[in-house]
This record gives structure tokens, C-alpha cells and sequence, in this order.
């Protein structure tokens, strides 16, 4: 009667939490594959054999479904390939009850059995069912326990003030377990923190951190919201924060407390009205260089709607005289300095522009050389959107002679004697120097 037995195929899983020890030439994987081995031979006589495929995870825990060996495994008892699954205990399949729910039910569908070697029942049994949501409940609770037990580890540690790991803030270094101000970083956190009183702009720091080489400790770029987020980390003022409460750490600080509250009364105030006030702090690019049809110079002015800033340049005849007195009497700064810009940058590449500019600059400089000028005129384009508000200022103060508004466009009338100085001090020390 032994050879009517049915064949069913045995698909043997394991799996290890930790991947520690698994580089062994004998390891935990192998120490359950071998009982479940012999339990499955032991059941030779009612036709188990094992499937030649092995399904192992190693260093991966039981709390998630997302795992290479598992889904092979679920693929093959879907594909009909697979009779019974054998673990060494249930907690190697699943320690979630919720989790383990979803495997019975890919089981069932395909009709598998589950069998445990340690804990002998049989998935098929009403029995079995019952005893295998107690093994389960009980291994959750384990899990439970053990992840609140980490917790309560971990929260009683950070109110003590101490480092629990991480990626530690910029302008500290990890020794010992400990933060410990690295002093070229803490130097900039510094300057970031200081340079924010005075602008009152994320976007303005940003650019300018961006000119001083300021990046992140992975060598990327600053950003605004990075410089927020570092602006609001109560590490600086040598502080732990643990789920919003803050406790005194064991590290030192790298902020006093004063700069600390003096910066955040203005991260406090509205985004949309420090960018309007810093707007209507910065230098007027034109301020007077632009003039109009008759010859009248125009005047930055701004006006408010709500939160919003407009700016625009005015026609004295218009102030002195009134609307109509002028066939051009006020116009939108931004675009106005757009279109002066944008000629500007298109004198960059002209070649009597760079003859000229290498002319002015070896009155002063007799070793620069025209191939010089021109790769210092190039670079000043690409680095032009680079560049603070303020520094645009006085670059178009240093460059631009005169601008002539007309009714049908504009003339810029650029100082080639300025753009010699500007290409000289690019030279001598980059564009920082020369703004």
C-alpha cells in the first residue's frame, strides 16, 4: 500500500534575523534545513520528497513579507509546485499574526499544508489551526514587548542627553558614541546662523553658501529647506530632542542661546513677508542709470497689496508734472532689469567687447592676455543667476554707463573701462572679490 501513497512535494523555509555568523561554514540556516531534512525523510512512507529548490533568508526579520527566499517560495506553491511547506518553528515563516494570516490564505488556495518540525501540528486540522494562532499571539507579543522594551531603552537614554545614533548634525562628528564639534563645519553652522540675522532670506543664504563652497558632509549642494531644518536643530544650543521634548544633552554647543532665540523671532514671522522685505531692502539694480525719452532720469519706487511687493521704476517729469507728461512714464523694474541684463550678457560675448575690456585691463596688467578676458567674461554668464541681488547691483553699477528708454526699446551704454576692472579682479580672485 506504500507505493499508492500520494507524492508530496516538501519546500523546506528558513530564515535568521541577524546575519550574524552566516558567513560560517555550518550556521543557523543550515542547523534547521538539517531537522527539517530528517523529519521530512522520517515521513518518506506517506510520500513526502523534498523539492531540489532552497528558500533561505538570512538577516532578515520576521516582522515583513518583503523577503527574496519567502516570495520564491509563494511564486512555486502558486505555480502548483509545492504540496507542504516545513519551517523549523512558525516564528521562522512570520512573526506577525496579521502577516501570517495572508500566508495560510495563499496555503488554503493552493491547497499546502504548513507544518511545523518543532512544534508538530498540521495546518489542515482544526486542532492545528488553533494551536498554531496561539503559537503565533504569543510570538507577536514577544515582538511587542521586545520593540517597547527598545523604546522605553532608547527614550530614557535620550532625556539622560545622550547620542542614540544617526546621521549626526552638520557641524559635529560621531567619537565614542558622543557628538564632538568638528571645527571647520561648526565655522560655517556659525556663519549660517550669524549671516540669518542680518538677511532674514533662506533663499538669499542659500546662494551665498552656495559662493563660499558651503555643501553638506556627502559634498552636495545647500539648499533652502536643508538650511531651514539646520536653523531649527536645538543640537546647536546643546540640546537632545526626543518626540518633540527637549533635554540637555551631553554635548557642546555650537550656538549661544541668544543667537539662538534672536534667529528664531524671525523664523517665526510670516515666509512671505521676510521675502517682500528683503525684496524691498534690496538695492534698485537701475537706480540711476535709467532715463527716459526725455532725457528725465526714472526712479525706483514699490507699492504693497497685502503681502505682495511690486516694484517700478518712475519718470521724474511724471512725479514733478503728472501722468501723461511723459510718453514712457513708469515701467515694471523686474522686467526692465531683465532686458537690461540680458543685454548685458550678450556683451559679454561680443569680440569688440573682449578687445576692448583686454585693452582697458592691460593699462593696468600687462601679463593678461585677450584669451584671458574672454574666458573671464564667459565665466561671468553662467555664474550671473549665482550671484546675491546685491552683488548684481554693483556689478551693473560698475558695467553700465547710462540706460535710454524709449518708446519702442532700450539702449544700454556699457563702461568698457568697468568691465577691464571687473575681468582683473575675476582674475586675481574670483567673482566673490569682484562683486
Amino acid at each position: 500500500m506504500t507505493d499508492a501513497k500520494i507524492k508530496r512535494r516538501c519546500a523546506i523555509y528558513t530564515r535568521k534575523s541577524s546575519d550574524e555568523g552566516l558567513k560560517q561554514d555550518f550556521n543557523s540556516l543550515h542547523a534547521q534545513r538539517e531537522s527539517c531534512e530528517a523529519y521530512i525523510a522520517s515521513q518518506r512512507s506517506e510520500g513526502w520528497v523534498l523539492v531540489r529548490d532552497q528558500y533561505d533568508d538570512g538577516g532578515i526579520s520576521g516582522g515583513t513579507l518583503e523577503r527574496p527566499g519567502l516570495k520564491r517560495l509563494l511564486q512555486d506553491i502558486e505555480d502548483g509546485l509545492v504540496d507542504v511547506v516545513v519551517v523549523y518553528k512558525i516564528d521562522r515563516l512570520s512573526r506577525s499574526l496579521a502577516d501570517f494570516a495572508k500566508l495560510v490564505e495563499v496555503f488554503d488556495r493552493n491547497g499546502v499544508t504548513f507544518v511545523s518540525v518543532t512544534q508538530s501540528f498540521n495546518t489542515t486540522t482544526s486542532m492545528g489551526r488553533l494551536t498554531l494562532n496561539i503559537l503565533l499571539s504569543f510570538a507577536q507579543f514577544e515582538r511587542e514587548v521586545t520593540a517597547e522594551r527598545i523604546r522605553d531603552k532608547v527614550a530614557a537614554s535620550r532625556k539622560k542627553g545622550m547620542w542614540m545614533g544617526g546621521v549626526p548634525p552638520y557641524g559635529y562628528r560621531v567619537e565614542n558614541r558622543k557628538l564632538v564639534i568638528n571645527n571647520e563645519h561648526a565655522e560655517h553652522v556659525r556663519w549660517i546662523f550669524a549671516r540669518f540675522l542680518e538677511i532674514g532670506s533662506g533663499t538669499e543664504l542659500a546662494r551665498e553658501a552656495a559662493q563660499r563652497g558651503i555643501r553638506t558632509p556627502r559634498g552636495n549642494r545647500i539648499d533652502k529647506k536643508y538650511l531651514y531644518r539646520l536653523l531649527n536643530n536645538r543640537a546647536y544650543i546643546g540640546e537632545a530632542v526626543h518626540k518633540g521634548a527637549s533635554y540637555p544633552g551631553e554635548h557642546d554647543a555650537i550656538i549661544d542661546r541668544d543667537t539662538w532665540d534672536r534667529v528664531h523671532a524671525i523664523l517665526q514671522e510670516s515666509p512671505r513677508k521676510r521675502a517682500a522685505r528683503t525684496r524691498a531692502e534690496t538695492p534698485a539694480l537701475l537706480k540711476g542709470l535709467l532715463f527716459g525719452p526725455d532725457g528725465a532720469a526714472f526712479s525706483p519706487t514699490h507699492t504693497r497689496k497685502g503681502d505682495r511687493l511690486y516694484r517700478y521704476y518712475v519718470s521724474q517729469t511724471v512725479l514733478k508734472h503728472g501722468a501723461g507728461s511723459c510718453p514712457v512714464g513708469r515701467v515694471p523694474a523686474g522686467e526692465i532689469e531683465a532686458a537690461v541684463i540680458d543685454q548685458l550678457r550678450a556683451v559679454f560675448r561680443q569680440p569688440e567687447i573682449v578687445a576692448g575690456t583686454w585693452k582697458a585691463a592691460r593699462a593696468h596688467a600687462d601679463d593678461i592676455t585677450e584669451a584671458d578676458v574672454r574666458t573671464a567674461l564667459q565665466q561671468l554668464d553662467p555664474l550671473w543667476d549665482e550671484l546675491f541681488p546685491a552683488e548684481h547691483a554693483r556689478i551693473v553699477a560698475l558695467l553700465v554707463e547710462r540706460v535710454d528708454l524709449g518708446v519702442d526699446g532700450l539702449n544700454v551704454r556699457v563702461r568698457v573701462d568697468g568691465l577691464g576692472g571687473l575681468t582683473r579682479k575675476m582674475l586675481a580672485g574670483g567673482i566673490g572679490e569682484a562683486a
